[in-house]
C-alpha cells in the first residue's frame, strides 16, 4: 500500500520561503513520477511541479506561476520528494498535495493528505 506523507507547511510572510517534504512508502519509487499539486478552497487542484522519470533519467516540470521561484528535488535513497518555495506570494496560499504517478498498463496515481501553506502580507 503506497502512502505519501507531506510535512513542512506553515505560515510565512510574503517574500519568505518554505520547504515541503513528502515521504513515500509501500513500493520502489525510483522509476515513477513524483511531484506536487495545490488546491485552494472552491477551486480545482492544479499542477505545481513534477520530477518525471524516463530511461534517460529525470526531468522536472513546473507550472508557469512558480517557475524560477520553486525548485523540486527527489532523494531516491529516502523515497522522498521535496519542494523548495522561495519568494512566496499571497497567491501561493493553498493546500499542497504530494503526488506519485506510476506508469503501466493501468496507470495509477497516489495522493498525500495535503499540507497547508499560508502566505501572509
Amino acid at each position: 500500500q503506497v502512502q505519501l506523507v507531506e510535512s513542512g507547511g506553515g505560515l510565512v510572510q510574503t517574500g519568505g520561503s518554505l520547504r515541503l517534504s513528502c515521504a513515500a512508502s509501500g513500493r520502489t519509487f525510483t522509476n515513477v513520477d513524483m511531484g506536487w499539486y495545490r488546491q485552494a478552497p472552491g477551486k480545482e487542484r492544479e499542477f505545481v511541479a513534477m520530477t518525471r522519470w524516463s530511461c534517460r533519467g529525470y526531468n522536472s516540470d513546473y507550472a508557469d506561476s512558480v517557475k524560477d521561484r520553486f525548485t523540486i528535488s527527489r532523494d531516491n535513497a529516502r523515497n522522498a520528494v521535496y519542494q523548495e518555495m522561495n519568494s512566496l506570494e499571497r497567491e501561493d496560499t493553498d493546500i499542497y498535495y504530494c503526488k506519485v504517478d506510476v506508469a503501466g498498463p493501468v496507470p495509477v496515481g497516489y495522493w498525500g493528505q495535503g499540507a497547508q501553506v499560508t502566505v501572509s502580507t
